[in-house]
C-alpha cells in the first residue's frame, strides 16, 4: 500500500487513477510516498522521512524546494503541457484586449447614462477613441518555446501573424511540433526589436528574472504590448510603468495583479487565470497521477525537474530503484554489491543530471532487505529500494 498525501484541491480525475486498493489517497495521510500539490508552498515543509516523490500538478515549480528534495534522494514532478491549451487562449485574449481597447471601453459602455436612445447616440460619438488594430500581419516575439509558446506560436502564425521565437534550449520535441512558418531569432534582443507583441513562456530562474527591463524595453518598437503569464519577476514592471507613461509601449497584460498595476488605464492585470480551467486542473491531476504511479509501481520517471528521465521494460526477478549523487565509481559499487550477494544484473539503466542520479536495475532472481541494505550503506546513495 502506497500513502499519498493531497495538498490543495485535487482533481478526482487525476486521484482515481490510483487505485484504492493499491493507495491510501487524502489531506491527511501521514507518512506519505508521495505528494501531489498544487500552489501550496513548500519550502518551510518537513520532509518526511518515507517521502519518495513530489508532483506538481501544474508547469512551475517556484513552490516546490526543488533543490532540497533532490539533496534527499525525492525525485520532483510536474506536468508540462497539460495546461498549454488554457494558456494559450488566454494569451490570445489578452492580445485582443489591447490591440481592441476592450477593457477601457468595455468600462466606458457600462458608465454611460441615460435612455437607450441617449447611450446609442453617445456610445457612438464616443467610441471613437477605442479604435484599435487587427492582428493579421502584425508580429508576436515568443520566448520560451516549450509546450505552451509552440502552441501560442502555432495559432498566432494561423491567425495571420508574422512569428519570432527564441529558445536555446527548444527540445526536439517541441520543434517538431513548432509551425515551420515560425523564424528563429539569434537573442531575446533581436526578437524584441522586431515584435509588436511579445509573450514570455519561460521558468523564473536567476538568468529570467527582469529579462525585460529598461535596456531591452527601449529597443522595442513605438506602441508594443508585453504579455507575461508566465511568473511574476520575468517582467521589470517598473521599467514597463515608465515606457507605457512615455508612450514607448502601448499596453501591458498580465497575471499578476500588484498595487502598482490596478489604475493604469494602459495595463490589464487578471487574477492568476493561466490555469485555470477545469478542462487544465483535470489534465494536470492525471499527468501526475499517471508518473507518480509509473514511478512508485515501476521506477520510471517522467517529467522530473530535478531527476533525469529513465524508462525501464520489466525483467527479472526483482527491480531496485536508486536515487544517488552523480558521483565517479558510483556504478562499479551498485553492481559489486549485487556480484558480492551473489546475484545477477538482468539489465541496468542510469543517467545523470547535474549533481544528481538515477540507477534502475532488475536483477535477475529474488533478493532480500539486507541487498537494500547494502545499496543504501554506499556512499552517495540518497535512497534506495526494492518495488
Amino acid at each position: 500500500m502506497y500513502n499519498i498525501k493531497t495538498i490543495n484541491n485535487i482533481s478526482d480525475k487525476g486521484l482515481t487513477r490510483l487505485p484504492s486498493e493499491i493507495y491510501s489517497v487524502g489531506p491527511d495521510t501521514e507518512n506519505p510516498d508521495g505528494i501531489i500539490l498544487r500552489s501550496q508552498n513548500l519550502h518551510e515543509m518537513e520532509i518526511p522521512p518515507n517521502l519518495k516523490a513530489v508532483g506538481r500538478a501544474g508547469a512551475g515549480t517556484n513552490n516546490v524546494p526543488v533543490e532540497r528534495l533532490g539533496n534527499e534522494g525525492v525525485v520532483v514532478f510536474n506536468a508540462p503541457g497539460a495546461n498549454a491549451n488554457a494558456v494559450k487562449e488566454l494569451v490570445i485574449a489578452g492580445m485582443l484586449l489591447a490591440c481592441r481597447n476592450i477593457v477601457a471601453a468595455w468600462q466606458y459602455a457600462a458608465n454611460v447614462e441615460g435612455t437607450d436612445e441617449e447611450q446609442n447616440k453617445a456610445v457612438e460619438a464616443g467610441k471613437k477613441k477605442y479604435v484599435g488594430y487587427e492582428l493579421p500581419g502584425r508580429t508576436l516575439g515568443v520566448v520560451g518555446l516549450g509546450a505552451i509558446g509552440v502552441e501560442i506560436a502555432n495559432v498566432a502564425v494561423a491567425l495571420g501573424m508574422r512569428v519570432v521565437g527564441f529558445d536555446p534550449t527548444i527540445t526536439v520535441k517541441s520543434a517538431w511540433k513548432m509551425s515551420s512558418d515560425v523564424e528563429e531569432m539569434a537573442s531575446v534582443d533581436e526578437l524584441l526589436k522586431q515584435a509588436d507583441f511579445v509573450t514570455f513562456h519561460v521558468p523564473l530562474i536567476e538568468a529570467t528574472k527582469n529579462l525585460l527591463n529598461t535596456q531591452r524595453l527601449a529597443a522595442m518598437k513605438e506602441g508594443a504590448v508585453v504579455l507575461n503569464f508566465a511568473r511574476n519577476g520575468i517582467v521589470d514592471e517598473d521599467a514597463v510603468l515608465v515606457a507605457i507613461e512615455s508612450g514607448k509601449l502601448n499596453a501591458y497584460v498580465c497575471d499578476f495583479p500588484a498595487e502598482k498595476l490596478k489604475r493604469n488605464a494602459r495595463v490589464i492585470t487578471l487574477p492568476h487565470l493561466g490555469a485555470s480551467t477545469a478542462e487544465a486542473e483535470d489534465n494536470c491531476a492525471m499527468m501526475i497521477a499517471d508518473q507518480l504511479k509509473d514511478f512508485l509501481e515501476n521506477g520510471n520517471i517522467i517529467n522530473s525537474v530535478n531527476f533525469p528521465a529513465v524508462k525501464l521494460p520489466r525483467g527479472g526477478k526483482s527491480r531496485v530503484a536508486i536515487t544517488h549523487k552523480n558521483m565517479p565509481d558510483m556504478i562499479a559499487k551498485i553492481s559489486t554489491a549485487v556480484g558480492d550477494a551473489g546475484f545477477n544484473i538482468h539489465h541496468m539503466r542510469n543517467e545523470s543530471r547535474n549533481d544528481l542520479a538515477y540507477t534502475l536495475m532488475d536483477i535477475e532472481c529474488e533478493i532480500g532487505d539486507d541487498l537494500i541494505s547494502k545499496f543504501a550503506a554506499i556512499d552517495g546513495v540518497l535512497k534506495a529500494r526494492q518495488i
